[in-house]
């Protein structure tokens, strides 16, 4: 059991992780702290944190673990921030969808600390954001990425694992550089195009009359359009390389199907329909990193 949890960023994953901590039995008092007080403040009234703190330092002040739950973009601010309250016996995680720009804000940030940090990735969420969505089952059954670098303490990469396992997650460990690719083709990338998807059909001149007719379809396909812009933003303009990568291989399928479709070749389409309806089917949810 941790005696302290230090959240920086009381949000829906921040949140999630101390109620979830809670639940366990795995952590005795929770301090939280976010750039707005009144988040903060919130996050103390529903019971996700026990104190809230004025700053991020103090927040981490005697803290033996601590999670870094803010948009990766704010990484470096926050490890800059907490760096003269660790220790070398402190646990230090985020949560970032991204591993490699966070890894080199955390070395930026933690400096003579940085060993203590372990960069982990819950592959969970919600299209809904803010810690009134804060759910202690967020992370049971759900996929956990751990990417420790060389410096990172084997000691911290054991506890870091034992605590996702103890809320209930799945543990699997990768490179960052492995990490960042593989997310960009599961995650970022489907959430680009379903923000340009939902782009362009607004600007389309019949695109309100065309939601009228919306369905399931629609529905499942839009999802993700909801999420949180700034969060998105973060994310895709630090993993905009792979992004980019894995998006102009998706443009030569498009291309191919569009080709299909002009040449009114039915059976290659129907062929190519088919490769990718059996692909779907044979997906189980878990079986890869690849939820939002």
């Amino acid at each position: 059991m941790f005696d302290q949890l230090g959240l920086i960023g009381c949000g829906l994953i921040g949140g999630s992780f101390a109620l979830a901590l809670k639940k366990a039995g795995l952590v005795k008092r929770v301090v939280g702290y976010s750039k707005s007080p009144s988040t903060t403040e919130r996050a103390r009234q529903l019971g996700v944190i026990d104190i809230a703190a004025p700053s991020a330092l103090t927040a981490v002040s005697g803290a033996d673990i601590v999670l870094i739950a803010v948009p990766v973009g704010a990484s470096e601010a926050a490890f800059k921030a907490i760096r003269h309250g660790i220790s070398g016996q402190t646990l230090v995680m985020d949560v970032g969808s991204t591993k490699l720009d966070v890894i080199e804000a955390a070395r930026s940030g933690l400096q003579d600390q940085f060993a203590a940090f372990v960069p982990a990735h819950p592959i969970a969420g919600k299209e809904v954001s803010g810690v009134e969505h804060a759910d202690a089952t967020l992370f049971s059954g759900r996929r956990v990425i751990v990417t420790p670098v060389k410096a990172t303490l084997r000691s911290n990469v054991q506890r870091a694992t034992r605590v996702w396992t103890g809320i209930g997650a799945k543990v699997s460990t990768m490179t960052p550089e492995a990490h960042d690719s593989a997310l960009a083709a599961v995650s970022h990338l489907p959430h680009l195009l379903a923000f340009a998807f939902i782009q362009s059909l607004g600007s389309h001149e019949n695109g309100e009359q065309f939601l009228e007719f919306a369905g399931p379809g629609f529905r499942d396909f839009t999802r993700i359009a909801a999420s949180d812009p700034a969060v998105w933003r973060d994310i895709l303009l630090a993993n905009r390389t792979q992004v980019s990568a894995h998006s102009q291989a998706f443009r030569r399928s498009l291309s191919e199907f569009e080709a299909l479709m002009a040449s009114g070749d039915g059976q290659r389409l129907e062929e190519a329909i088919a490769k990718a309806s059996g692909s779907r089917s044979q997906w189980r949810p878990g079986s890869d990193p690849s939820s939002d």
